[in-house]
């Protein structure tokens, strides 16, 4: 299909890479490919950037979130599962890829943000939280000799419906480990976390219908 003028900027669709395909220059296929970049760009499962990226593949795969299609960069939530509820994840850890004098102390951002759409490069006017749940993602494991990010036995998993993070007396920009105690937010396991995202987004449902706000319509929160 030809782009009119006015449309041949439009947002690229990535499409799923295999590993397999090699780097070209000229004619020539170089040595070195797709899975030679990924093991070079994201072995380290600990830093920041990559954990993140990590605790959503996570919560996509125990939640049945199909991902045979490529993570959205720009997408306003982390996630849709099968049964339509939409999920924000954060994560956080104890252990961190760089020199640490002690643990790091865990708090998860949950601020308000204005959608940002990547058909028209433009930003929302207003801040909002556009996910049903969230999930706050810890590697809670201590032993810097023995973590492994890949062993989900090393992570602790809380779930809050977004109605709850709205309605906090407290702080609206980030929330810290011991309030999860007294909102009754977990911590769950690998195994558990597709039904509580599920009770949790009822929750927050029933919640907002009881404040005669409905829920978010796809076209709000679609990228």
């Amino acid at each position: 299909m030809t782009s009119s003028p006015e449309n041949q900027f439009g947002q690229i669709e990535a499409e799923r890479l295999r590993g397999d395909e090699e780097f070209r220059f000229g004619a020539e296929c170089l040595p070195f490919s797709v899975h030679d970049f990924w093991a070079w760009s994201v072995s380290d499962l600990v830093s920041n950037a990559t954990r993140g990226r990590l605790a959503e593949y996570i919560v996509a795969k125990a939640c049945g979130v199909d991902t045979s299609q490529p993570r959205d960069e720009w997408a306003p939530v982390d996630l849709e599962t099968p049964e339509g509820h939409l999920v924000e994840v954060k994560s956080a850890a104890y252990v961190q890829s760089w020199h640490q004098k002690r643990l790091s102390q865990i708090s998860f951002g949950v601020s308000k943000t204005r959608k940002w759409d990547p058909h028209t490069n433009e930003f929302a006017t207003e801040k909002t939280r556009s996910a049903d749940v969230y999930v706050f993602a810890l590697l809670a494991h201590r032993n810097q000799a023995t973590i492994d990010p890949l062993n989900l036995d090393q992570w602790e998993f809380y779930v809050l419906p977004t109605c709850v993070l709205d309605s906090r007396k407290r702080s609206q920009h980030s929330i810290t480990l011991p309030s999860f105690q007294g909102l009754n937010a977990g911590p769950y396991g690998f195994n558990e976390l597709r039904e509580q995202v599920h009770l949790a987004a009822h929750q927050n449902r029933r919640t907002r219908q009881d404040m005669g706000v409905g829920p978010p319509s796809r076209t709000e929160t679609s990228g």
